[in-house]
């Protein structure tokens, strides 16, 4: 271990970044749809070794000794989101004679703005630099920062947040609900870093011992978490997920609009199945009202004879206030009574920038840059997270799209919803890694939340996660149909009551390791 370490240390130009590059990618791996969390422990002790080799010579300025690691960690970060994110251009081919020009915006131009927040911290971990354990405490808490100033800067995306990768299924998923993001990323590194230590003589086996041991927590509260969980709790609401797969391309083509309108009442008017209890709640993914809903009085009409007494429609549809030129259009779920009444509504808060809303448009315009995806119009940011009720009394959090990947939004067990409400389109994306990405980070969210979420996607992965994160039941890809699932009614505290502030004393433990082991260094120079 010790010669391979020195080998990757000694690295120099563009070996090194196309090392560091390699690392990352390889990294991606440990996302969905592929779940080789292995990769990590490989990507992270070459990441160490590079940072190893970023030693600042004797009287170098400040700003060269910043520049050497930021590249590295730039190259990582380029590499791990180049891998894990190529899928976004996709969208950009569903109407390939418009917007194909900006491919390599979407593919590399995104991978390269979000390396930065790798690059920033593989900085600031060498600040904190030493030769023992102590610099892997100091990457984790580098990566923690990192990971967090990704969930708001420029908006925020937060998409597949390292910590992710120590979280593919239920049982690992629990820790979440007691650290928060923030402090399964700081763990999920300093572990995924340890076989590094290998190579070292100082603080091998504190730094070891250490890791084995968040292992040991990490899985064994999961395993104790499940055990305890309730075998059969009773349902909370019968849910009817509807799935249409409508193709991207023919969205909002006027000429097809009323068939597919037909398609989702079609689908939402199956009978159940026999001996089965009939839906209190049928859900369509999001924008899948293909027009106006307050333009269109006969479609009201038509869903009044959908919705029966007692059942709730909850949409994805644009709404809209005003009229002609003040008029504001709102990406927003609208719940349907059984009177055809739309009784209330849930708008959008965070928007996805050059696809709902155009940031700088006046400036941009000037150019020629254009939103890169069709609609009605440019949307209109809501003002608050409205809740829902159902018929039944049931409520729930609505979240529209990507909304769902920002941690901590739906609360850590202390919302006062029902169950969470995830409606989306990833038809995009087609049979991508995304929906699959988008669809764990939405599992992640209802442990977080101590809630059961039900998710209806327009073509997947639609289905219902318990307050666990375990599914239920679930749609595959591109699969169309109606699924029909009872909803759990749980709801789950927080065993650590404020996780984001747990979170924060783990990122402290760790950077206080850091700092000792840096005077230590120091010290002994």
């Amino acid at each position: 271990m010790e010669r391979l370490a020195g080998k990757v240390i000694l690295l120099w130009g563009w070996r090194r970044a196309l090392a560091a590059l390699a690392a990352g990618a390889f990294a991606a791996l440990s996302q969905p749809p592929f779940d080789f969390f292995a990769a990590c422990f490989v990507s992270f002790p070459v990441l160490v070794w590079l940072l190893d080799g970023a030693a600042s010579q004797p009287g170098e300025r400040l700003v060269r000794r910043a520049l050497r690691p930021f590249a590295i960690g730039w190259w990582f970060g380029f590499g791990y989101f180049l891998a894990g994110l190529w899928w976004t251009g996709a969208a950009l081919l569903v109407e390939a004679e418009l917007f194909a020009w900006a491919l390599p915006v979407a593919v590399v131009g995104l991978p390269a703005l979000l390396g930065a927040f790798y690059g920033l911290a593989a900085m600031l971990a060498r600040l904190m630099w030493s030769d023992g354990a102590g610099r892997i405490a100091a990457l984790a808490v580098s990566f923690a920062l990192a990971e967090w100033l990704r969930s708001f800067v420029l908006t925020g995306f937060p998409w597949n947040a390292i910590g992710q990768a120590a979280m593919p299924v239920p049982l690992l998923m629990q820790s979440v609900g007691v650290v928060g993001m923030a402090g399964v990323n700081a763990l999920a590194v300093f572990v995924f870093s340890a076989p590094a230590l290998a190579a070292s003589r100082r603080g091998r086996a504190a730094g070891l011992a250490v890791a084995a041991l968040a292992v040991a927590l990490h899985a064994g509260y999961g395993l104790w978490r499940l055990s305890t969980a309730e075998a059969a709790p009773p349902a909370l609401v019968n849910v009817r997920i509807v799935q249409p797969s409508v193709d991207q391309a023919e969205k909002w083509d006027a000429s097809v609009r009323q068939r597919i309108f037909r398609a989702l009442i079609d689908l939402s008017a199956r009978p159940p199945a026999e001996g089965a209890p009939a839906p209190g709640l049928i859900v369509w993914p999001e924008t899948s009202v293909p027009f106006i809903l307050s333009e269109q009085p006969e479609a009201l009409v038509a869903l009044a004879d959908l919705v029966g007494d007692g059942q709730t429609l909850m949409a994805g549809a644009v709404r809209i206030e005003g009229e002609r030129a003040d008029a504001r259009y709102y990406n927003a779920i609208v719940a349907i009574d059984s009177a055809g009444e739309i009784v209330d509504a849930a708008d959008k808060l965070w928007l996805v920038p050059f696809g709902e809303f155009m940031p700088f448009a006046d400036l941009l315009s000037r150019i020629g840059v254009e939103k890169l995806v069709r609609s009605v119009s440019a949307f209109s940011a809501g003002s608050q997270r409205n809740l829902l009720s159902t018929q039944g009394g049931a409520t729930a959090l609505p979240f529209i799209c990507y909304e769902i990947i920002f941690p901590g939004t739906a609360g850590y067990g202390d919302t006062k919803a029902d169950f969470i409400l995830n409606v989306t389109n990833d038809a995009w994306f087609g049979d991508t890694p995304g929906p699959y990405q988008h669809f764990r980070q939405a599992q992640i969210r209802a442990v977080e939340a101590g809630r059961p979420l039900v998710r209806a996607a327009n073509n997947g992965i639609s289905g219902v996660i318990d307050a666990y994160g375990r599914v239920i039941d679930a749609f595959a890809l591109d699969a169309v149909g109606a699924l029909d699932v009872a909803v759990p009614r749980q709801r789950l505290a927080s065993p650590a009551g404020r996780p984001e502030l747990a979170g924060l004393a783990v990122v402290f433990l760790l950077a206080l390791w850091a700092a000792l082991g840096l005077r230590a260094a120091v010290n002994a120079d």
